[in-house]
């Protein structure tokens, strides 16, 4: 682990990735199914934590304060989560049988970009752990 440099109170460490989602329920499911989740919770009516391995969990949020004055809720237009995977065309085939719109095939044998049912863009890669 790399120690700071100077004193602060902030760890470096994610603690959660936010999803922007429409529908929790929907987007908890969808999830879910494509993730491969159990458990999780709702919490304050519009988040849903889901337990990950790794250093971050994963937060769907239908996110009321950040919504604009049409109750509209921008999504993520570029890849700013990446979902690993040790078998990149299982995966892409997995995505493809569940209707899953993909929005390239796969580049460099290293990953491939998809759209979440709210429209966020996302990412799978070959997990970096297992790459030389």
């Amino acid at each position: 682990m790399n120690k700071p440099t100077n004193k602060t109170p902030i760890k470096n460490r994610i603690g959660g990735v936010f999803v922007p989602v429409r529908d929790i329920e929907k987007s908890k499911k969808w999830y879910s199914n494509i993730l491969g989740l159990t458990g999780g919770e709702i919490h304050f009516g519009h988040l849903f934590t889901a337990p990950m391995d790794g250093t971050a969990g994963l937060i769907l949020d239908t996110m009321p304060m950040w919504r604009d004055e049409n109750n509209n809720l921008s999504t993520y237009q570029v890849p700013s989560i990446q979902f690993v995977t040790d078998d990149l065309q299982a995966s892409y085939q997995f995505l493809k049988e569940n209707k899953v719109e993909l929005m390239t095939e796969i580049q460099d044998d290293f990953y491939f970009v998809f759209k979440d049912p709210d429209g966020n863009v996302l990412m799978i890669c070959r997990d970096l752990t297992n790459w030389n």
